[in-house]
C-alpha cells in the first residue's frame, strides 16, 4: 500500500482486508495512520503479511482499479529514480479532483442501543436519521444539529452505534448538460397564445424565432435575447420543449486556429518516408519495446507529419498514442492538426484545463473513447489502455520536467514507459539535448534525420540538386551601434529590415526573452534598485499596469515617487523586456499593427489561441514576444524575425546557459521563411564571438554540440556524469547556512566511509536567487556515478528538496 505520508523512497505499508474483500490493485481506499486517516493505493495482494500486526483498511473509496499494472510499474521506478515517495509518484496518474477533500458520511454501527437515547435529544435525532439503513453526510448532520453536533457525534461513534465511512466516488463535477429549446412535434401554432400578440411581444419574437429556425436554441441564449419570464411563459403552456444534451466539454481550438487545410496529407520526401518506414517496422515488430527514436530535423523539415503518419499506423493497430509538447501555449495548434487527423478520438491534457473539462477528457480516456491523447508532460500519465506510440516532440525542451514533488523529467518518463508497455518512443528536435545526441551517437537511440527543410508550395523551387535554405541570419554587434550613436534598442540593420518587410505587406516576429519594460528600477543619486520584500531579485517595472512586480512570487507594488532610501525624485528604468518592445516599436513605426504574447498577456490557454490566431489570420504585422513565439509554430506568413537581445540567459552561473540560448536562437531562427518568401534573422547581441552565438548564427548543431561536449568533458558535467542538487529552505538566513554547511559535512563523512572519491560535492553556497518568497535557499550538488547509493539513504528531513537529474544548478 502507498499511502499520503513521508515513509521514504519507494516503500509501502501492509493492510489487512478483512472488511474489504472486494479490493484490487490500483484501488483507491483510505487507511489509518497513527491516529488519522489518510488516503492510500493498493499496490499489490499478498496471502501473508509481511508485518507482525497489520491494522484494516477502513474504506474502499474508488474500488474500480484507477492505475494500472503498467502504471503502478511506472510509479516505482518514479519513486526509486527521483527519490521521492510512492504515493507521489503515482499521484499524477489518479484521476482529476481525487486530492479533494475526503466527505465523511454516517451509517448504524454494528451494535445496538442498550437504552434508547432520550427522545429529542441529539443523538436520538442522528440514529433516527440514520433509521433503516439509511446513510448521511456528517457535515449535514452536524449543521442540522447546531452546536451540540459534533459532541453527539463522538459519543455515538465511541459506543459503536454508528461508524463512519469516507466517500470519493468519481472526481466532483458530474457531466454536463445544456438545456435547449424548441417548438413541439405537435406544432399549435401561434393563435394558442394566451392573449393578443401584441401584449406578449417577446413571447411572439420567441416563437417566431424557434419556427423560422431548424435548429434548438441554447436556453441561455432564449433567456438572454427574449428574457426569463418569456421563456417560462411558453413552456408553461406547452407551446416550446425544453431538452437537456450532454455536453463534452472536449477541449480544442476554435475557428482561430484554422490555418489551411490541417487534415491534408502532404507527399512525404525521402527522408521523412525513410523515418516512417524504420519507425513503423519498429512498431510492428513485437518482440518487446523496440529502441528509442531519436528524430533529429532541422526547423520546417516536417517532423510533425512523421508523428502524425506514426500514429494512424499505431491506431489502425488498435492502440492508443500520446504526442506530448513542451508548452500548454503550443497545444491549440498542435490539436488542431492532430484533431483534423483523428476526429472526435483525441483528447487533451494539461494543468490548466478546468476541473469538468480535465474530468471529461480522464475519464473518456480510461472508457477508450480516446486513442490519441495531446498536451504537456502530465499527458504521459493519461490511463490508455494499451499504448503503442509515445512522441516527445521538442524534447530538449526543459520545461518538461516537473518543478514539484514527483520531479520527474518527461523525456526519460516516456522512455520507462516504453520499455514497460513495448510502445515505441520518438524523440524530435532541431535542437537536441546534448546527452539525447550523446546516446544516439553511442547506438543507445536510433538517430533519423530530416536535413533539409519541407518547401512551401507557393515558393520558387530550388535548383537541381539543391534543398529549401533555412533563414538566413546576420549577427548585428550592437558595441559597433553604440561606438556609431545609435542608442536605439533596434539596430539600423533591424529597423530598415522591419520597415521593408512590413512594406511588402508580410510578417516579423520581435523575440526577447524578457517580460515587462524596465528589468531594474534604481535611484540615480544613492544607487538603490527597488527590491522585492519576499525575495532577494531586483523588481521589474510593467508599463501596461503601471506597476512593480516580482517575477519571482509575482508580489506587485506601486512605482514609487522617490526614492524609499534618500527621497530623490531622479529614479531611472534600465533595460528592457516585451513591453519597452512593444513601445518602441509603435513609436518609430506608428502605422504597425502589433501584438505582444507573453506571460502578462496570454495567463490562460483561450488567450494564447487568440492572439496566436489574430497573427495566423494577418490582424498585425508584427508579434512581439518570449519564448512562446520561439516553439514549434507554423506561420508562413512571417518572412523576418528579430532577435533583440541574445545575450539574455548567455552567462547565466549554469553549465546548460550556452546550449539554452542555442537551442533558443536555433528555434526563433525556424519561425521565419516557411512561407513562399525566404526568411531572414537578424540576432543583436553584445558577445558575437560566443560560441553560442556563432554556431546559431551557422544553424550548425554539429558544430555546437562538439563544442559544448568538450566542455561537459572537462568539468565532468553530463553526459559523462550525473547531478543530485540538494535544496534546504528555511525562513532564518544563519539557520538555512547552518543546516547546510550540517548535510555538507555529513555527505563527506558518507564518501569517504564508503570510499567515493569518485563523486564531487560542490557547495554549499546560496542559491541563485538566494531568497525566494521569504525563504532563503542554500544548495549542493552531488556530481559522479551512482549516486542513488549515497543519496537514498538519507533520512527525510523537513526542508530538503532533492533533485534528480536536474535542468538547472541555480
Amino acid at each position: 500500500m502507498a499511502v499520503d505520508a513521508p515513509i521514504g523512497y519507494g516503500k509501502t505499508l501492509s493492510y489487512g482486508i478483512a472488511h474489504e474483500p472486494d479490493v484490487l490493485p490500483g484501488a483507491l481506499v483510505r487507511v489509518p495512520l497513527g491516529n488519522r486517516l489518510t488516503q492510500g493505493i493498493v499496490f499489490d495482494l499478498a496471502d501473508e503479511s509481511q508485518a507482525e500486526a497489520t491494522r484494516d483498511v477502513a474504506s474502499t473509496v474508488a474500488a474500480p482499479p484507477l492505475v494500472g499494472p503498467a502504471g503502478r510499474e511506472m510509479a516505482r521506478w518514479i519513486s526509486r529514480h527521483y527519490l521521492c515517495s510512492l504515493f507521489d509518484a503515482v499521484t499524477p496518474m489518479l484521476p482529476p479532483g481525487f486530492q479533494t477533500r475526503l466527505r465523511p458520511w454516517l451509517l448504524l454501527g454494528p451494535r445496538s442501543p442498550s437504552e434508547s437515547p432520550m427522545s429529542g435529544s441529539p443523538e436520538a435525532l442522528v440514529l433516527g436519521r440514520l433509521s433503516s439503513g439509511r446513510e448521511a453526510p456528517e457535515k449535514d448532520l452536524e449543521k442540522a444539529l447546531g452546536k451540540e453536533g459534533p459532541a453527539a457525534i463522538r459519543r455515538l461513534l465511541a459506543r459503536g452505534l454508528v461508524q463512519r465511512r469516507w466517500r470519493l466516488p468519481r472526481p466532483r463535477p458530474s457531466h454536463h448538460y445544456d438545456c435547449f429549446v424548441r417548438l413541439p412535434l405537435a406544432d399549435g401554432g401561434p393563435a394558442s397564445l394566451a392573449g393578443p400578440p401584441d401584449r406578449a411581444p417577446r413571447q411572439m419574437a420567441l416563437y417566431e424565432a424557434l419556427k423560422a429556425s431548424s435548429r434548438p436554441m441554447p436556453l441561455a441564449l432564449a433567456r438572454k435575447e427574449y428574457g426569463g419570464p418569456a421563456v417560462q411563459a411558453l413552456h408553461g403552456k406547452g407551446l416550446i420543449a425544453m431538452d437537456w444534451v450532454r455536453v463534452d466539454r472536449r477541449p480544442g481550438p476554435g475557428a482561430s486556429m484554422m490555418l489551411g487545410d490541417p487534415g491534408a496529407k502532404p507527399t512525404l520526401n525521402a527522408d521523412q518516408s525513410r523515418a516512417l518506414a524504420e519507425v513503423v517496422a519498429a512498431m510492428d515488430g513485437g518482440g518487446g519495446a523496440p529502441a528509442p527514436f531519436l528524430l533529429h530535423g532541422v526547423t520546417g523539415s516536417g517532423k510533425t507529419e512523421v508523428y502524425l503518419r506514426a500514429l494512424e499506423h499505431c491506431v489502425r493497430m488498435g492502440k492508443g498514442g500520446i504526442l506530448l509538447v513542451p508548452e500548454i501555449s503550443l497545444t491549440p495548434q498542435t490539436v488542431h492538426r492532430v484533431q483534423a487527423r483523428f476526429p472526435g478520438k483525441v483528447a487533451v491534457l494539461h494543468s490548466r484545463l478546468a476541473t469538468g473539462a480535465a474530468f471529461d477528457q480522464w475519464w473518456s480516456i480510461l472508457d477508450g473513447d480516446c486513442q490519441v491523447v495531446v498536451g504537456p508532460r502530465s499527458a504521459l500519465m493519461a490511463p490508455l489502455p494499451e499504448v503503442g506510440l509515445i512522441v516527445v516532440d521538442e524534447e530538449h525542451e526543459w520545461t518538461y520536467k516537473q518543478d514539484s514533488s514527483p520531479r520527474y523529467h518527461a523525456r526519460d518518463a516516456a522512455l520507462k514507459l516504453g520499455q514497460l508497455t513495448g510502445a515505441a518512443v520518438i524523440l524530435g528536435s532541431a535542437t537536441p539535448d546534448v546527452e539525447t545526441y550523446h546516446k544516439a551517437l553511442r547506438g543507445r537511440r536510433r538517430l533519423l534525420q530530416l536535413p533539409h527543410r519541407i518547401p512551401h508550395p507557393e515558393a520558387p523551387p530550388p535548383g537541381r540538386g539543391e534543398a529549401q535554405e533555412l533563414a538566413r541570419v546576420r549577427v548585428c554587434d550592437m558595441r559597433e551601434e553604440l561606438k556609431e550613436g545609435n542608442r536605439s534598442i533596434f539596430s539600423r540593420d533591424l529597423s530598415h529590415a522591419l520597415s521593408e518587410c512590413v512594406n511588402r505587406g508580410e510578417q516579423a516576429i520581435l523575440f526577447l526573452n524578457r517580460r515587462g519594460s524596465a528589468t531594474v528600477v534604481q535611484c540615480r543619486d544613492c544607487g538603490q534598485a527597488l527590491r522585492c520584500r519576499s525575495c532577494s531579485v531586483a523588481l521589474t517595472y510593467h508599463s501596461a499596469e503601471p506597476r512593480l512586480v516580482c517575477h519571482q512570487c509575482n508580489r506587485r507594488r506601486a512605482v514609487p515617487r522617490v526614492c524609499p532610501r534618500c527621497r530623490s525624485p531622479r529614479i531611472k528604468y534600465l533595460g528592457l523586456g516585451t513591453q519597452r518592445v512593444m513601445e518602441e516599436l509603435l513609436r518609430t513605426m506608428p502605422h504597425v499593427t502589433a501584438l505582444r504574447w507573453d506571460g502578462d498577456t496570454a495567463q490562460r490557454p483561450q488567450g494564447y489561441e487568440t492572439i496566436l490566431g489574430r497573427f495566423v489570420r494577418g490582424d498585425a504585422q508584427v508579434l512581439v514576444g518570449t519564448q512562446m513565439v520561439a516553439k514549434g509554430l507554423h506561420i508562413p506568413g512571417v518572412s523576418l524575425v528579430g532577435v533583440v537581445l541574445a545575450d539574455t540567459g548567455l552567462n547565466l552561473p549554469d553549465f546548460r546557459a550556452g546550449e539554452r540560448a542555442f537551442q533558443l536562437l536555433c528555434q526563433v531562427s525556424g519561425r521565419a521563411g516557411r512561407g513562399p518568401r525566404p526568411g531572414s534573422v537578424i540576432v543583436q547581441t553584445y558577445d558575437p564571438t560566443h560560441y553560442a552565438v556563432e554556431a546559431a548564427a551557422t544553424q550548425d548543431y554539429r558544430s555546437f554540440y562538439d563544442r559544448e561536449l568538450e566542455f561537459r568533458r572537462d568539468q565532468g558535467n553530463p553526459p559523462f556524469h550525473r547531478l543530485v542538487r540538494m535544496v534546504y529552505t528555511h525562513t532564518v538566513p544563519e539557520a538555512c547556512r547552518r543546516e547546510a554547511e550540517r548535510m555538507g559535512r555529513a555527505l563527506r563523512r558518507r564518501m569517504h566511509a564508503r570510499g567515493r572519491a569518485d563523486l564531487d560535492l560542490i557547495g554549499p553556497a546560496p542559491a541563485f536567487p538566494q531568497r525566494v518568497r521569504g525563504k532563503y535557499r542554500w544548495h549542493l550538488v552531488l556530481r559522479g556515478r551512482r549516486i542513488h547509493e549515497l543519496v537514498e539513504t538519507l533520512p527525510a528531513i523537513q526542508g530538503w528538496t532533492v533533485d534528480v537529474d536536474p535542468v538547472t544548478v541555480m
